[in-house]
């Protein structure tokens, strides 16, 4: 058997989503597929649109065979971080042959020379790097321009554009995923799938393609009907459910007097504890805060050449959810702790028998089933999952008290 692998949010499962699907199944003459998924929040630090069995049972109704929750610790961060916390579950699952990703070049050599320049550091690229730092450049610009300038010298005629490659956000992710592989010398095989259509964050329908933000954007007002024919059925039914169920869609806005609360009272130094926070940042964060009423005024406010938007609603989303660098820093040596199954189908539950097989890890199936692993590892990174859960459900005002999900949630199966 043969088995394909996928690091994804699917927010929402997209015709995008459904073309690469196919093509790396095809390209990999794959016989199952595993989806690694973020659960409540994402990588960009918002929350997710809908729930994440909503999105698990998209997957499964539009092919993916198994999905597994990506824990919160590792689902809300940097692309680099995002990629190991995917690729470290994925490797431990001890089953999967492919890892499948989508990239604006769809071509594994100028992004596996990339990953092995930013595995190795060159001394070259160091000081460029610092270099662009210093002139107040954000770390992935300067990282980027030192790249740049690293290859040129190396390869002076070589045939890619490698400015414009690190430019795109999924050609960044695919050079993470390569890194990931490479730093836990994972025997997982890449496959890199050129994206057809709109980019992720694309406002405009491109080849009959419209991407998540754009899908997000056009139901913001709650009426399916603009979208109907931009998603597979298999999708527009299960919003139809979500919405008729939870009567709206989460944005980060959703969440703005809890974030007031939080900036306006908090102690300066539990924002000088948060992840990927620089001396002054949150100095800036504060002021902020206090001049303005509304979250997304507050984060365009604060973002700058190097601090940018992803990067600040980051450290928001770590905040609602208590997530600080010494935490993380723990949790990290001790992931992966658990396996979570959010969904699955007939082909998934002959996948879930192989990993319990060849898997030393703890499968969760049952929520309220952690507790037997007695496993304090487990428990701790659990907990962060558990309380996204309770955060994300928080941010639908809904009059229902829609606490404990995790508990009342069992895993869709098909």
């Amino acid at each position: 058997m043969t088995v394909v692998g996928f690091i994804t949010e699917y927010n929402p499962f997209h015709y995008g989503h459904k073309y690469h699907l196919e093509q790396s199944m095809k390209k990999s003459k794959g016989d199952y597929s595993i989806a690694i998924m973020s659960g409540s929040f994402l990588q960009r630090g918002e929350p997710s649109f809908i729930d994440k069995w909503s999105k698990a049972k998209m997957a499964i109704d539009n092919g993916v065979d198994l999905v597994l929750e990506l824990p919160f610790i590792f689902a809300s961060q940097s692309a680099e971080l995002f990629a190991y916390g995917g690729v470290k579950l994925m490797d431990s699952l001890n089953i999967v042959d492919f890892l499948a990703f989508g990239t604006e070049i769809g071509e594994l050599e100028p992004l596996e020379r990339i990953s092995s320049i930013l595995s190795e550091e060159p001394n070259f690229y160091k000081e460029k790097l610092k270099y662009y730092l210093s002139l107040g450049l954000s770390y992935s610009i300067s990282r980027s321009n030192a790249i740049r300038e690293y290859i040129n010298i190396i390869l002076p005629n070589n045939q890619y554009d490698y400015e414009k490659i690190l430019a795109q956000s999924n050609n960044i992710l695919g050079i993470e995923y390569l890194k990931a592989l490479n730093k836990i010398k994972s025997k997982i095989t890449p496959i890199a799938i050129k994206r057809s259509g709109s980019h992720y964050n694309d406002l405009h329908l491109s080849n009959g393609f419209a991407s998540a933000t754009a899908i997000r954007n056009l139901i913001k007002n709650k009426d399916l009907n603009h979208i109907k024919d931009l998603v597979p059925i298999e999708t527009y039914y299960c919003l139809e459910e979500y919405l008729n169920k939870y009567k709206d869609f989460n944005y980060i806005e959703n969440y703005n007097q809890i974030f007031l609360y939080l900036i306006r009272t908090i102690e300066k130094n539990k924002l000088q504890s948060l992840i990927d926070i620089e001396n002054g940042l949150e100095n800036r964060m504060i002021a902020q805060g206090s001049k303005n009423n509304n979250i997304k005024k507050i984060i365009d406010n604060i973002i700058t050449k190097r601090y940018p938007r992803t990067r600040i609603q980051r450290l928001f989303i770590h905040l609602l959810n208590q997530l600080d660098k010494n935490t993380f820093k723990e949790l990290y040596n001790c992931y992966p702790s658990y396996i979570r199954v959010l969904g699955s189908n007939k082909k998934g539950l002959i996948l879930l028998n192989k990993i319990k097989e060849n898997s030393s890890l703890p499968i969760i199936t049952k929520f309220a089933d952690y507790k037997h692993f007695k496993s304090e590892a487990l428990e701790k990174i659990l907990i962060f999952d558990k309380r996204a859960t309770d955060i994300f459900f928080l941010g639908l005002n809904s009059s229902n008290a829609l606490a404990n999900m995790d508990y009342y949630n069992s895993p869709y199966i098909k």
